[in-house]
């Protein structure tokens, strides 16, 4: 059986960067499996898996454009301390849901100061190069109730894995999929700030 539209697929992925270090694989964990035809995957991505049958092996280089988007310097924001509604000690790295222009978006801390946070809305992959290498484990038909999911059975958010988004959103790359994606896209309770300035954070009150 190929893999076409509304088959689940199981396959084993590793993603490096133009400088050849390791982004992200299956190696030591269950294989990716994803629901083709249904937004799971990159688009790109997804279009040089079809066709392929179990026990194919092939290679999928994507351009940044292709992947997820250009780096965006005006997705980046400084925004005042007193803007994030928790008491907690923010740290570069941490991740926060924001409203964006174009919508929920999830933004990184980048830099710290008293009185002002930078944070980065730009996925963790924007501006880079992807090259996979995968090797096709399975091919199946998908369950109905898969079909209506948009998903294989098991997966909570929907998120694809390398390359793999929650619904149409999409999680970047550091979602880890399988874990909670969180409510409106965010990954923790603790991590919450709000603001109902444009380019604040999300005052959605989900709580996550």
């Amino acid at each position: 059986m190929n893999i076409a539209k509304d088959k689940v697929v199981s396959i084993n992925y590793t993603l490096k960067g133009d400088d050849g270090n390791i982004i992200d694989t299956s190696e030591g964990r269950a294989p990716l499996e994803y629901l083709h035809g249904h937004g799971n995957l990159l688009p790109k991505f997804e279009e040089a898996l079809a066709d392929h049958a179990p026990g194919d092996k092939l290679t999928c280089d994507l351009a940044a454009k292709d992947g997820y988007g250009e780096y965006d310097e005006s997705l980046v924001t400084e925004v005042p301390r007193d803007q994030f509604a928790t008491d907690m000690e923010i740290e570069v790295g941490m991740a926060f849901q924001a409203m964006t222009e174009s919508g929920p978006a999830i933004v990184t801390v980048t830099k710290v100061t008293p009185d002002v946070i930078t944070v980065d809305a730009n996925d963790s992959l924007a501006g880079k190069n992807l090259h996979f290498a995968v090797e096709v484990l399975e091919v199946r038909d998908a369950t109905e109730d898969e079909l209506s999911s948009g998903r294989p059975a098991g997966q909570g958010c929907g998120c694809g894995g390398c390359g793999g988004g929650c619904g149409d959103g999409g999680c970047g790359g550091d979602c880890g999929c399988g874990s909670d994606c969180g409510g409106c896209g965010s990954a923790s309770d603790d991590e919450e700030y709000d603001s109902d300035e444009e380019g604040m954070p999300c005052p959605c009150g989900c709580g996550r």
